[in-house]
């Protein structure tokens, strides 16, 4: 059974920073690429960061570039999304993702929910003004 369990969010007061952590298992994860997704009140789930499955790659939300960093170890088992300089819009919960590599065309594809294979439960993040 594949389960994503995020973990490290909170509450935190503007320009603070956090760190979320995504522990994998149930599959073989070095062979996903995964991805951060958060979901505001009241609004749709919108993509945050990805990173390929040898994290050689990354990709960002232009509403985070320069300010979450996306990572992986994965003789961890474990993905990471370190979030600097928080904002109160970047309030939302935070989900973790993972979709086959063997699927093409990561590049065009990695800001879809719809891409993803498995998903965790969530993990609030709130950042007060």
């Amino acid at each position: 059974q594949v389960q994503l369990v995020e973990s490290g969010g909170g509450l935190v007061q503007a320009g603070g920073s956090l760190r979320l952590s995504c522990a994998a298992s149930g599959l073989t994860f070095s062979t996903y690429n995964m991805g951060w997704f958060r979901q505001a009140p009241g609004k749709d789930r919108t993509f945050v960061a990805a990173l390929s499955w040898s994290g050689d790659t990354t990709y960002y939300a232009d509403s985070v570039k320069g300010r979450f960093t996306i990572s992986r170890v994965n003789a961890k088992n474990t993905v990471y999304l370190q979030m600097n300089i928080l904002k109160p819009e970047d309030t939302a919960v935070y989900y973790c993702a993972a979709r086959r590599a063997q699927k093409t065309y990561f590049s065009g594809r990695y800001y879809l929910i719809d891409e993803y294979d498995y998903w965790g439960q969530g993990t609030q993040v709130t950042v007060s003004s």
